[in-house]
Parts: C-alpha cells; structure tokens; sequence
C-alpha cells in the first residue's frame, strides 16, 4: 500500500499536494507522502478547490457530489474523499480496493 491513497470502506482517501496554474490537468509523482496533482486553475477565490473536484470525479466517474476536501481548502496539501469510485484513472497504477 501506498503513503498517499487508503481506502476507508468502499471510500478512497487521497492525500495530494496541488500545484496549481499547471499547464494541464494531470496527476503526477507521489512525493513525500502525497501524490502531486497539476490542475490549470489558479488558486484565487476557491476555482482550484471546485476545479479540483470536478477534475476528481470525472477520473474516478462519479458525481461532483461524491468528491469532497477533508482537509486542506486553504492549503496545496490536501486529503480528498471520493466516496464509492466508479473506476480508476486510466494508466493507474495506484489505489486498489483492499
């Protein structure tokens, strides 16, 4: 198992480090514990936060809803939860359920 991902019953735990103001929306390296996403959104006023969200769901198919921050709206150190993922992001070799 991996620093960055837990499953908590059929919901998964993400610990991220953003970096906004990428020039795509792509997940990167873990580091530190935490996986790096790259997001174009900027961080002013929440877009990063709610673009983050919507960029989660579509990756793991589920509804905005689905996706929530637990920790770290003001910060690019986050823990996401996506409640019952659809699938995996294409290429992943990452969460798996346990």
């Amino acid at each position: 198992m991996s620093d960055w991902y837990r499953w908590d019953g059929s919901d998964l735990l993400l610990d991220l480090k953003l970096q906004p103001r990428a020039r795509q929306d792509a997940f990167g390296e873990p580091l530190g514990g935490r996986l790096r996403v790259r997001l174009t959104a900027p961080p002013v006023d929440g877009k990063a936060n709610d673009h983050l969200v919507s960029w989660l769901a579509r990756q793991f198919d589920v509804a905005r809803s689905a996706v929530s921050i637990v920790s770290g709206r003001t910060s690019p150190l986050k823990c996401v939860r996506i409640r019952s993922p659809g699938r995996l992001p294409k290429g992943s070799t990452g969460p798996r359920p346990e």
